[in-house]
C-alpha cells in the first residue's frame, strides 16, 4: 500500500474502483503527457447510480453536493492510481475544474468545490494545493449535481 493510500485509509476513506476504459468511446479516463496527467471528468456514480440526483439548491443540498464532490476526488485518484500504478507518483495537484448543476439563482459553486479542495489538501498536504475553477451549469450527465476533472503532475 502506498503512503498516500495509507493516508486515505487514515482519513476513514477508501478509493472506489477506477472506471474501466470504454473501448466504444473516443476518450480515456486519463491521458499522461510529459509528466502531466489529465483526468476526464468524474461523476459520483456509486454502483452505477448517482446517490443525490438533481440541481444543487432545489433537489440537492449543498452538504449533499459537497459529499459528492469528495467522492469525485476519490474516483479521480482511482484513475490516477490505475494509470500510474501508485498515488505516490503524484507530485502536485495542479488544477481542478468543478461543474456544479445548480438551480437558477443558486451561486454555491465555490462552497461545493471547497469540499473537494479541502480533501485534496488533507490527503496530499501542500502537494494538494491547486488552482481551480468552479462553474455553474444547467445540466450534467446522469442528472449528477457535480462533475470534476483534474490536472495532476506525476512522476
Amino acid at each position: 500500500m502506498s503512503n498516500i493510500e495509507r493516508r486515505i485509509e487514515e482519513l476513514g476513506l477508501q478509493l472506489p474502483e477506477a472506471p474501466p476504459t470504454n473501448t466504444d468511446s473516443d476518450f480515456v479516463p486519463v491521458t499522461i503527457h510529459q509528466g502531466v496527467a489529465y483526468v476526464s471528468g468524474q461523476v459520483p456514480r456509486i454502483n452505477g447510480e448517482v446517490p443525490y440526483p438533481g440541481k444543487v439548491g432545489s433537489d440537492v443540498t449543498v452538504e449533499q453536493a459537497e459529499e459528492l464532490a469528495e467522492y469525485c476526488v476519490l474516483k479521480g485518484l482511482s484513475c490516477i492510481k490505475a494509470a500510474t500504478g501508485s498515488l505516490d507518483h503524484v507530485e502536485q495537484i495542479l488544477k481542478i475544474t468543478g461543474y456544479i448543476q445548480a438551480a437558477p439563482g443558486n451561486h454555491t459553486y465555490s462552497k461545493v468545490l471547497n469540499a473537494a479542495s479541502a480533501l485534496l489538501v488533507k490527503i496530499f498536504g501542500d502537494k494538494g494545493r491547486h488552482a481551480r475553477a468552479a462553474i455553474g451549469v444547467a445540466e450534467l450527465p446522469s442528472n449528477t449535481p457535480v462533475e470534476i476533472d483534474f490536472i495532476i503532475a506525476v512522476k
